[in-house]
């Protein structure tokens, strides 16, 4: 198998929610905060005015995602400690939600409207890596490639829960939340571009979604950047799991970019796998994608590694990813973390401070 020598830059969205400090439910403050930090285009709104998106420059290396990742999440966290509110990373809401909590904008009301099933639980949270590639036609190829290796992502990643207060029995509760949008859906083994771009034509004749920012598609061609864009993970907890998503989505482009016969699966396994990902996280049985049996999810993790450590060692980013595994193993990931901080604290805002902790690495005073 060659792999692509080239570093590949990165970048990284992530989405946050506005929390009330006293009782943890959700604060509808996303208006006030930007208007609060004036013109920093890094960030903006996002569906609900309970939520906040940042988004990095492009970086060319681990440190550079690590800086941006920190400084951005702590301009948020700033703004909203001055209007009142605590910035979160967590897949969902935690804590209650408010009716009439859309973003009063054009093309979102217009989402309201066509969707008015989805819309009152669609403020969830992801966190979206995009890897610059120099085609289109080849970033299809890698699409097709990295379609077995989705749900190891979403496992490390998962991050959402807790809902209304209480333990959802899922470790990613917006998975299954999300993935009820019509688009929302594995990304097909298209044979180009063109292909690709007939999909989306058709996913936007048939209504499935209003525009093609809107074909949400768990791995697509960005519609913005010349970039793929992953966007199977939960926003992750801390800035170290963030980090350690990016190396290994960027690890896995890499190498599906090197070859032209990645190994394949089939998209009902994948969906299985994605389902008990979703489930159990990292502490639980998985589904191996090319048997279609159960098995230990830690050690599919493993084997993504394994997949792609060429690409690592060749980035340099091996030596980070081994340390982020190891702390991730033993911290456990965001939703353990969180299930910890529930059992742990006195009251529903005691557990949102302590997330708005966790998420910026700073007190919230």
């Amino acid at each position: 198998m060659a792999v692509c020598g080239t570093n590949f830059t990165l970048g990284v969205e992530e989405e946050f929610v506005l929390l009330d400090p006293l009782d943890g439910s959700v604060a509808l403050r996303a208006p006030d905060l930007l208007e609060h930090l004036g013109p920093e285009p890094d960030v903006t709104g996002e569906l609900m005015r309970f939520q906040i998106e940042t988004a990095t420059g492009i970086c060319r290396d681990l440190d550079e995602v690590r800086s941006e990742l920190t400084r951005l999440r702590r301009i948020v966290a700033k703004a909203a400690e001055a209007d009142g509110c605590l910035v979160v990373a967590s897949g969902i809401p935690p804590g209650a939600l408010r009716v009439d909590a859309i973003t009063p904008e054009p093309r979102y009301r217009r989402m309201a409207q066509a969707f008015p099933d989805l819309i009152d639980d669609a403020g969830t949270c992801a966190c979206h890596v995009h890897v610059g590639l120099p085609s289109r036609d080849l970033g299809v190829r890698v699409l097709a490639g990295l379609r077995p290796w989705l749900a190891p992502l979403l496992a490390l990643s998962a991050n959402s829960p807790i809902v209304s207060g209480v333990d959802s029995g899922w470790a990613s509760r917006r998975f299954p939340i999300w993935d009820r949008w019509p688009t929302a859906k594995l990304p097909e083994e298209w044979t180009g571009a063109a292909a690709y771009d007939r999909s989306v034509e058709e996913a936007l004749r048939q209504g499935a979604a209003l525009d093609t920012a809107g074909v949400y598609y768990y791995a697509r061609l960005s519609p913005r950047h010349p970039t793929v864009e992953v966007r199977i993970a939960d926003v992750c907890l801390s800035v170290e799991d963030a980090v350690l998503l990016a190396a290994l989505v960027r690890g896995l482009v890499t190498t599906c970019a090197g070859t032209t016969t990645p190994p394949r699966a089939h998209s009902a396994r994948i969906g299985a796998a994605l389902t008990a990902a979703a489930r159990r996280g990292l502490d639980g049985p998985g589904i191996d994608v090319f048997t279609g049996r159960e098995a230990d999810q830690r050690g599919l993790l493993g084997e993504l590694v394994d997949f792609i450590s060429p690409a690592l060692r060749a980035a340099g980013d091996l030596d980070d990813v081994e340390q982020g595994l190891h702390s991730l193993f033993e911290r456990g990931t965001g939703a353990t973390r969180q299930r910890r901080l529930l059992t742990e604290a006195a009251s529903p805002g005691a557990f949102a401070t302590d997330l708005a902790l966790a998420t910026t690495g700073v007190p919230a005073r």
